[in-house]
């Protein structure tokens, strides 16, 4: 037997991939964090159970990875993500009792409960959410607050989100708190990105489906660029963005990972976009609907060859009937609510799929067949919301 925690041991720069490829194979711990090794490597905890079953060379072909990949065990286990969140809110919650104190003023449970519990880290800047320091008392402290917080976070920035702007862009509505510019660098999947946090949005919550794109072996548009270009070997992305200041960051990450010369940035409203006749794939990654997208995604494909689309949608799915399903605890309903997920997520897929062949009738004048190659799930945003993507490819007759 193994003693201490089986991990496997890989590059960090494939780790994202190596954890998605465990997922699927249901043999990632999902309780604890990976760990970072000083030599450039990763640990990535695998369940006891699985050790036995994971087959290395298929893992590292999965990959496409020729750097380290073998099974090892810790013997200082990785961090619990709770432990890990405790530990860094019991550091900041002690900083802050100490200086409410030493303002002659009290610490209380309602004080407590309006810590942040959860925020995004990117380089030394924090992000807070806006469900946090409502409490009327934190802005007597002024200045000596945010520093504090950083303090207690491990932070040298902070910043803090409002709420997402209604200006079309998406764009979010965030205050620098503590630093001196708002400009951060991210590195995901290899890929490097430099954006402005007060102007533009990163979702790691894209996470699988960006690497899914970089796995495929495509030329074509998409909105998805820099994996496309960077991993996919995409021979030249055609870039739709109607935000200013995504453009300007876009401009900033092609030069950053080399790829200017393979894009071209088309800015404004897609819909208004004058190509035709030249994609191999089209990405619509609008949510939570693509639709307006879809004729000009139609007009895009070539004519002789076509093409797939990668239309992306939320899609809710109905409550199930839980009167009908018998009391035999929650694992019973959650696999009839993942039922009808997939179920509502296929109706969707037939649906769009009728509709997108006679959008292209329309377009071209000819008859098109179209095929649902994969529908992938993304994320939830709530029990029966779904952001899903279907795959779907379209062929002349």
């Amino acid at each position: 037997m193994m003693d201490g925690v089986p991990c496997l041991r890989v590059s960090q720069s494939h780790a994202q991939h190596f954890r998605k490829c465990l997922q699927i194979k249901e043999a990632l711990d999902p309780s604890l964090s990976l760990l970072k090794e000083p030599n450039g490597t990763v640990l990535l905890s695998i369940l006891p159970s699985c050790v036995s079953q994971l087959d290395l060379q298929s893992l590292r072909s999965m990959v496409d990875s020729d750097g380290p990949c073998e099974i090892v065990s810790s013997q200082f286990p990785p961090q619990s993500k709770k432990e890990r969140g405790r530990t860094k809110g019991n550091k900041l919650e002690k900083i802050l009792q100490e200086l409410l104190e030493s303002h002659g003023e009290r610490w209380t449970e309602e004080l407590r409960e309006d810590l942040p519990r959860r925020f995004q880290r990117h380089e030394d800047l924090v992000l807070l959410g806006d469900n946090c320091f409502s409490q009327p008392i934190w802005k007597k402290l002024d200045q000596q607050l945010w520093s504090a917080v950083a303090k207690g976070l491990e932070a040298k920035r902070l910043a803090k989100l409002s709420r997402i702007s209604s200006d079309g862009f998406r764009s979010p509505v965030v205050i620098m708190l503590l630093g001196e510019h708002s400009w951060v660098k991210h590195v995901d999947n290899g890929i490097r990105y430099e954006f402005d946090v007060t102007k533009c949005m990163f979702s790691s919550g894209n996470i699988t489906e960006k690497l899914r794109v970089a796995g495929f072996n495509c030329k074509g548009i998409g909105y998805f660029t820099l994996p496309y270009l960077v991993h996919a070997g995409a021979s030249h992305v055609h870039a739709c963005e109607w935000n200013p200041d995504a453009v300007e960051a876009l401009e900033r990450n092609l030069k950053a990972n080399r790829v200017s010369d393979r894009c071209t940035i088309h800015q404004g409203d897609n819909r208004q976009l004058s190509l035709c006749d030249t994609a191999d794939r089209v990405n619509l990654g609008l949510i939570p609907s693509s639709e307006n997208g879809w004729p000009v995604a139609c007009q895009l494909l070539k004519r002789k060859t076509g093409g797939i689309l990668h239309i992306h949608q939320n899609v809710t799915s109905p409550l199930p009937n839980t009167a009908s399903i018998p009391a035999v605890g929650d694992a019973t309903q959650r696999v009839s609510g993942k039922k009808a997920d997939r179920e509502a997520w296929q109706a969707w897929a037939d649906d769009t799929a009728k509709h997108i062949a006679s959008l292209l009738q329309d377009v071209t004048g000819a008859s098109w067949k179209t095929n649902i190659l994969h529908i992938e799930h993304v994320k939830s945003y709530a029990p029966h919301v779904h952001h899903v993507v279907l795959d779907l490819e379209c062929r002349p007759c």
